[in-house]
């Protein structure tokens, strides 16, 4: 039995590399998040697109918040330990009656990170349910190590670089993540998951935190950051990024712009996209 998961709970992890859902703030709590997020995107014209939507805890004490979310950080640390990064987040947001898409896909494809000991932390800010496109996972699939991809950087594909596995995947054994406000699920890095477009009326919004233990590195380059969440950091390779107490302080924008661009060209290299603002022009 750990802090938050049952002995069941991380059998399952280890097995099928998924657990949901799990209750990491109240319903009420998620609405008044999703509630600054959308004052956030009203004051600025429309829906968060480009590095916004990529390490946006830099920017919003409010992300930054969930971030430090001890149930969130107690159950990750129940499957890898107690000293633990923060990696990245990103929102994975789907507009009603929209194209937009998830191809199956592992995450760790293009992250560089040494090793598989990574799991996403996906939070709903709102109702995510097969009606609107929630996320699917092919369970067991993270036993099967790196599987090939290919790019497509195809326009409605919310992925970075549009990349699909090339293997086919059997649909008919995938489980859907049905989440309500303030749940989170669980999913390990080499999980083969995807959504489907969002049909119906409401927005589907996600908020996904990459978390790993202190020993996990960058091989990618020499450089990178993440936020030390818990205990200790034992290797020092990482730039330790700071916590934002105010929205959109200069400094912290500054900062998320040198940040995101640098994490770009660790994501895209071997392509001609230099940015994640720059990746709408390549998908057409």
């Amino acid at each position: 039995m750990g802090k938050v998961l049952s002995a069941a709970q991380i059998e399952q992890y280890r097995r099928d590399g998924y657990v949901h859902p799990i209750r990491v703030m109240s319903v009420e709590q998620a609405g008044e998040v999703r509630r600054r997020l959308e004052a956030y995107e009203a004051s600025t014209g429309g829906p968060l697109k480009g590095d916004l939507r990529h390490k946006s805890h830099l920017l919003f004490s409010w992300l930054a918040d969930i971030v430090h979310n001890r149930t969130i950080i107690d159950a990750v640390e129940d499957l890898y330990g107690p000293n633990l990064f923060c990696w990245s987040s990103s929102f994975f947001i789907k507009e009603p009656r929209t194209p937009a898409y998830v191809s199956w896909h592992q995450d760790s494809t293009y992250w560089g990170l040494s090793k598989p000991d990574v799991v996403t932390a996906w939070v709903a800010l709102s109702p995510s349910t097969k009606a609107n496109g929630a996320m699917e996972v092919a369970p067991g699939t993270h036993l099967l190590n790196q599987i090939p991809h290919r790019d497509t950087f195809n326009k409605d594909n919310l992925l970075s670089r549009g990349q699909e596995i090339e293997v086919d995947v059997d649909a008919s054994k995938a489980v859907t993540i049905e989440l309500q406000p303030g749940e989170m699920s669980l999913h390990h890095v080499l999980l083969v998951h995807g959504s489907a477009p969002n049909p119906s009326g409401e927005r589907r919004i996600g908020y996904a935190l990459r978390y790993m233990p202190t020993t996990v590195y960058q091989t990618a380059g020499n450089e990178d950051s993440a936020t030390l969440v818990r205990g200790v950091d034992t290797l020092g390779r990482f730039e330790h990024e700071p916590r934002a107490t105010r929205d959109l302080d200069p400094e912290f924008v500054a900062l998320h712009r040198s940040i995101t661009d640098r994490n770009a060209r660790l994501l895209y290299r071997g392509t001609d996209v230099k940015s994640f603002n720059d990746a709408k022009a390549v998908r057409g």
